[in-house]
């Protein structure tokens, strides 16, 4: 089973969210500790979105240490922007999960 860790990015995004749309986001966590590979991958098999109500959580696999990052979750009109961030963010983000890890 994977565990799934949050960016504040995340975080901050999430906590703007309807309470229908967190139980969603929440929902689909649980899911992704069973089937990481869930959602719809964006140029790389271990970077992925998944979309609902218009919105499209991005998150990365990390299947050497079984863990899920939660990198952001954006909208249509932002997709690409967050994405690119995220693309061009991927190995500082590697470092964050790995330093993560260590303290868990």
């Amino acid at each position: 089973m994977f565990r799934v860790f949050r960016s504040d990015w995340y975080d901050s995004k999430l906590k703007k969210l309807t309470n229908v749309e967190q139980e969603i986001c929440k929902n689909f966590e649980q899911q992704l500790k069973e089937k990481p590979y869930a959602g719809k991958p964006l140029g790389y098999n271990f970077f992925r979105e998944k979309k609902f109500d218009g919105k499209r959580l991005i998150f990365l696999i990390y299947e050497e240490h079984q863990v899920i990052f939660l990198v952001t979750i954006t909208d249509k009109k932002a997709q690409q922007s967050d994405i690119d961030m995220s693309e061009m963010s991927i190995r500082r983000l590697q470092d964050f999960v790995r330093d993560k890890l260590t303290h868990f």
